[in-house]
């Protein structure tokens, strides 16, 4: 039977867990996802997981932070001089911001901490620093 491999198009139902146990993504209510192994679309540890499965097989993976989002990174979080925003900016704890690095990039980034000088945000992955499993099962290879 044919085996994943780079280049090629599969589907695949997952579920992933954090280390609790508590699930933070799943295919289960929205279909299959779909992807070409090797395009780096994915975190490296979920496609390297996939290469070499069979349609029908199916495996659970636990993935360590640098094969899932990376490690938590401290000069992530930043604390935000609120002169530097918008007058009309109401910043609450848990509000998804986006900020703009210097090449122009845009970063999603997590208000943590709200003061009457600063604002503090976490430009880190949510999933950052964690362990991460996966039970995977592939769907079809195309």
């Amino acid at each position: 039977m044919a085996e994943a491999k780079s280049g090629d198009t599969v589907k695949v139902a997952y579920t992933g867990k954090l280390e609790d146990g508590t699930v933070f993504d799943s295919t289960e209510n929205r279909g299959p996802l779909e992807f070409t192994i090797g395009q780096d679309r994915l975190i490296k540890g979920f496609e390297a997981a996939v290469t070499g499965m069979s349609p029908g097989d199916s495996k659970t993976v636990e993935l360590p932070p640098e094969e899932a989002y990376g490690p938590r990174r401290d000069e992530m979080v930043l604390a935000i001089d609120r002169a530097q925003m918008p007058e009309d900016a109401d910043p609450q704890v848990g509000q998804q911001l986006q900020l703009t690095r210097q090449d122009g990039q845009p970063v999603p980034a997590t208000v943590t901490e709200v003061s009457e000088s600063n604002v503090t945000v976490d430009a880190n992955h949510p999933l950052a620093g964690r362990q991460l499993t996966f039970e995977i099962e592939l769907l079809e290879l195309a």
